[in-house]
């Protein structure tokens, strides 16, 4: 979707008093820049005492690595339950490879999510380094589900590193049992499969749905776009904050994601002085099954039809663009979809992706869980009170017995 700079002459009153920053984050923003824009072209040779594994879906960097991605997906019982899931779950993927393939081709032939959190990564030690030099060398390590590099040999490579205090550190900043649960029960089931105990010290963020930065990051990426809207049209457009949906039997368990997402948009709308209308809509729906809804195409037609025609869309569960975003946002949503509903003015907010101030979230979120000298948060320590994987509570136990 096409972009140009917003100017500053129409910017409204919340947009002014949400860039008076202190002096001081102006210095983090500052150094986060330096950090996220300069490849690290001398790498620390030093034995990194603190490893952070950045935790995440993943998605294939290339039309070859689909189908892979793709069966990983379709085999995890913990992101879903299928019947007969070891023969089903190989039929669905190569079913679907053709499909998924066509749309990340739309895309430029794979995700750039690896890319993204590279760089996030990249930013986020450097300033931990600076920060905190009692727990130096800090490295940052990836860790998907699906794709290359994988959880389990992310690990791996924190134990060879000879880390002392690994954080498992989420960047899914709403918890749902089948993402960062998944991630969880990912490395419970590393040390359980080999019969050992971990080597290195664990803990785990788990959630981080109203940090301050990551509220803010969200207001200002949605203020730009804002400002891109004619000016007579501004005040009505209408916000559609739109994250992944859940089948409704995994909400009913007592899955927390909801609530955590429509945390995120209460706190984002009152740092934006609730300035506009909004809703909370949800996409990527899959199967004949009931999801979460509305969904995200769903609202786009239906305001439409009552007179609502300008819009902007808000990837709120998402921190790096991928095909969720470039692809069914800006494609089938903003281009397809729009254009076949009479949409005047349709736009999406920006991913977090190499936002300077992002870098200085994440660095925060894990200098204060290291000062908090907590193991998790006490939200994960308790089951979805209608859990049917028992995985999910020996994992659990796994983390809250860990001893800093």
């Amino acid at each position: 979707m096409q972009k140009t700079p917003a100017t500053g002459d129409n910017q409204p009153g919340s947009s002014q008093m949400m860039k008076a920053e202190s002096n001081a984050t102006q210095r983090w923003i500052a150094n986060a820049a330096a950090a996220t824009a300069q490849p690290n072209m001398h790498p620390d040779k030093r034995k990194p005492k603190t490893g952070i594994l950045m935790l995440n879906m993943g998605g294939p960097e290339t039309l070859e690595d689909v189908h892979d991605f793709l069966l990983r997906l379709f085999l995890d019982k913990d992101l879903m339950t299928l019947p007969a899931q070891s023969k089903l779950g190989p039929f669905i993927a190569k079913r679907r490879t053709p499909k998924i393939q066509e749309q990340y081709n739309k895309i430029g032939g794979g995700s750039p999510i690896k890319k993204w959190t590279a760089q996030q990564g990249e930013g986020m030690v450097r300033l931990l380094d600076e920060l905190s030099p009692s727990t130096a060398p800090h490295k940052y390590y990836i860790g998907f589900r699906y794709v290359n590099p994988l959880t389990e040999a992310a690990i791996e490579e924190m134990e060879n590193d000879g880390v002392e205090r690994a954080i498992a550190f989420t960047q899914y900043p709403q918890y749902s049992c089948s993402t960062t649960g998944s991630s969880i029960n990912a490395i419970y089931r590393y040390y359980n499969s080999k019969g050992v105990q971990p080597k290195m010290k664990w803990s785990v963020i788990d959630r981080w749905p109203t940090h301050p930065l990551l509220i803010q990051c969200f207001a200002d990426h949605i203020q730009k776009e804002l400002n891109m809207f004619p000016a007579d049209k501004r005040g009505d457009v209408v916000i559609l904050f739109s994250a992944h949906s859940l089948p409704m039997t995994v909400v009913n368990r007592g899955d927390p994601y909801p609530q955590e997402v429509g945390a995120t948009v209460h706190k984002v709308m009152e740092k934006l002085g609730f300035c506009n209308p909004y809703r909370l809509v949800w996409q990527s729906k899959v199967g004949p099954m009931a999801w979460l809804g509305p969904q995200t195409s769903d609202a786009i037609e239906g305001l439409c039809k009552r007179g609502k025609k300008n819009l902007l869309l808000v990837p709120i569960a998402f921190t790096s663009d991928h095909i969720e975003t470039l692809y069914e946002l800006d494609i089938e949503y903003a281009q397809v979809l729009a254009n076949e509903c009479g949409v005047e003015n349709i736009r999406r907010a920006e991913s977090l992706n190499g936002n300077p101030l992002f870098s200085k979230a994440l660095a925060d979120l894990v200098l204060s869980h290291i000062k908090s000298k907590e193991v998790c948060s006490k939200q994960l320590t308790l089951r979805c009170p209608m859990c049917v994987n028992p995985v999910c509570g020996e994992a659990k136990s796994f983390f809250a017995n860990q001893h800093l």
